[in-house]
């Protein structure tokens, strides 16, 4: 296979787990270092994201505009996309044992312009001290007006995110849906909301200051606060890379502690 190489930091390329990774690779594949899409040769079978999950997300704008797979390799902390230990992954990729699985990516565009893309989330937020409100329609249908710090909506693959921090429920990665999470709301009875991935979300915003923060994953920008933000499920997705005994369960057990009991002890 020919695997393209995405690090953010320059410094991996001298740790020894990730050179030993490499000449390990190397023995039966052809690697190459890529910085952007521009770098994507042709024939590339696979990017690996080396680094941690913030890696990941920006990898994972090279991956989808080039239509290859990505497979990480954690060199991070947490490593929830970044799954896979640098000493987990040869011997898969030698043997073939691992799937590609299609998630959906997020498309946003403000006031109708050029789109841009979202693996986690998407998130409108104030930028100044005072709260927003932001109204929400669901396929032209309206909602109540969150009062709060921001809106975010997230795919069920960015659940376990940021999504995750502001109260958003887990969902499965393979679970057709987008979440609707308020962050730090001014409204108690105004809860994350799950709906089907085939709603085309539209928002509009009150606010008594100018401009808002508009983030897709790691990519921010300052926006106006008069503008329409419409929000719907790309027409492509991101292929992500699973190997054979990796699972979604297990990554909650053992990265997040989830259902850590004393009384669930054996």
């Amino acid at each position: 296979m020919r695997l393209a190489i995405y690090i953010a930091n320059p410094g991996l390329r001298q740790n020894r787990q990730w050179i030993s990774l490499y000449e390990e690779l190397s023995a039966s594949h052809q690697l190459y270092y890529v910085t952007g899409r521009e770098d994507v040769q042709p024939d590339t079978d696979m990017l690996l994201s080396v680094g941690g999950d913030g890696t990941y997300l920006s990898a994972a704008q090279i991956s989808t505009s080039c239509g290859i797979p990505i497979l990480g390799v954690n060199f991070g902390r947490l490593g929830f996309l970044s799954e896979n230990a640098p000493d987990s992954i040869a011997a898969p990729l030698l043997s073939g044992e691992f799937v590609i699985e299609d998630r959906d990516l997020l498309q946003v565009s403000v006031n109708g312009g050029e789109p841009r893309y979202a693996f986690n989330e998407v998130t409108v937020s104030r930028r100044g001290a005072v709260l927003i409100g932001v109204s929400v329609s669901l396929d032209g249908q309206s909602l109540p007006t969150y009062w709060a710090d921001g809106l975010l909506v997230a795919t069920s693959s960015g659940s376990t995110a940021y999504s995750l921090s502001v109260g958003g429920p887990i969902c499965l990665p393979e679970s057709k849906v987008l979440i609707i999470s308020p962050i730090a709301p001014h409204n108690l009875n105004m809860r994350p909301l799950i709906v089907p991935s085939g709603t085309s979300i539209g928002m509009d915003f009150h606010s008594r200051e100018q401009g808002l923060i508009l983030t897709a994953d790691n990519s921010t920008e300052v926006i106006d606060d008069r503008v329409h933000i419409d929000i719907s499920v790309a027409q492509f997705s991101l292929k992500r890379v699973r190997l054979g005994k990796s699972n979604f369960i297990g990554a909650l057990r053992s990265k997040l502690f989830w259902g850590e009991d004393v009384r669930n002890e054996n």
